[in-house]
C-alpha cells in the first residue's frame, strides 16, 4: 500500500475507503461497524473486492483485481489493526501479499477529530527489499453531512539505500441522499507524484458498492503517470 488507506482508501479511524481499493484513504484500514463488550472493547472486521489496488494513485495490483480485509480493536480511543490484501508489482520482486499492522490513538477536541499513529507495511516474501513504516496525524471536521480531512504520513523506516519520502493528503466527502455518498481526495507524495481521486458509493446495510476514478501525475523520472476506474464491494461488521 497503505489503511489505514483507505482499497479506496483504507485509514484507521477516519480514513478509509477508504479508504479498501484506493485511497480516500485504499491503504489506509477504516475501524467501522465496532461491537462494543463489557470491558470497553470494540472489534470490527472488514472485507473488499476491488477490480485494482490502486494506492496513492499507482496500481498496486499490475491492474488486476484484489480481494482485502481487516480486523480492528479498539479501547477508548486506541486502537490496533491488521489488513492485508493480494498484490502484483511485476517480475521484480517475488511477492504476492502486502499485510499492514498500525496502532494509534483517535479522538476529538474542540470539535475536530484527530488520529496519530504508526503503520508497517509488510510484504512476507521480501521482508529486507519492501517493508516500510510510516507515522501519521490527522485531522477531521465535520460539518452536517459535509466532512474533511487532512493527513500527513512521515516515513520513519525504510529498505536500506531507499530515501524516506513524506506523504500528504486532503479529502471531503458529502453524504446523499438515500445512502449515496460521494467523495473526494488529493495527494503528494515526496519526490514521486501527486495524485487525486473521486468517489461515488451506495451503502445497502453492512455493504457498501463504489466507484471511482484516480489519476496520478508522475514526477519526472521518479514513475509513470496512471489513471484508472476503479469499483469496489466491501462490508463491514
Amino acid at each position: 500500500m497503505k489503511k489505514i488507506s483507505l482499497s479506496l482508501v483504507a485509514v484507521a479511524a477516519l480514513s478509509t475507503v477508504l479508504f479498501a481499493g484506493g485511497d480516500i484513504d485504499p491503504v489506509d484500514p477504516i475501524v467501522e461497524a465496532p461491537v462494543a463488550s463489557e470491558s470497553g472493547l470494540e472489534l470490527s472486521a472488514n472485507v473488499a473486492l476491488t477490480s485494482n489496488y490502486v494506492w496513492r494513485g499507482m496500481t498496486q495490483t499490475d491492474n488486476s483485481p484484489a480481494i482485502q480485509g481487516g480486523f480492528d480493536l479498539g479501547y477508548k480511543g486506541l486502537y490496533v489493526g491488521v489488513w492485508g490484501s493480494n498484490v502484483e508489482f511485476g517480475s521484480t520482486y517475488d511477492e504476492s501479499m502486502e499485510l499492514d499492522v498500525y496502532a494509534g490513538y483517535a479522538g476529538e477536541l474542540a470539535g475536530i477529530g484527530f488520529d496519530i499513529g504508526v503503520i508497517e507495511y509488510a510484504y512476507p516474501n521480501n521482508t529486507d527489499a519492501l517493508n516500510f513504516a510510516e507515522a501519521y496525524f490527522g485531522l477531521s471536521k465535520g460539518f452536517g453531512d459535509f466532512e474533511m480531512g487532512a493527513k500527513y504520513y512521515a516515513a520513519i523506516d525504510v529498505p536500506s539505500g531507499a530515501d524516506k519520502l513524506d506523504y500528504w493528503q486532503v479529502d471531503t466527502s458529502y453524504a446523499l441522499p438515500m445512502d449515496f455518498g460521494i467523495s473526494a481526495s488529493y495527494g503528494d507524495y515526496e519526490d514521486t507524484g501527486s495524485n487525486y481521486i473521486v468517489s461515488l458509493s451506495k451503502a445497502f446495510d453492512k455493504f457498501e458498492v463504489s466507484i471511482a476514478y484516480t489519476d496520478f501525475d508522475a514526477d519526472s523520472g521518479s514513475a509513470d503517470d496512471q489513471d484508472h476506474i476503479i469499483g469496489t464491494i466491501s462490508a463491514s461488521f
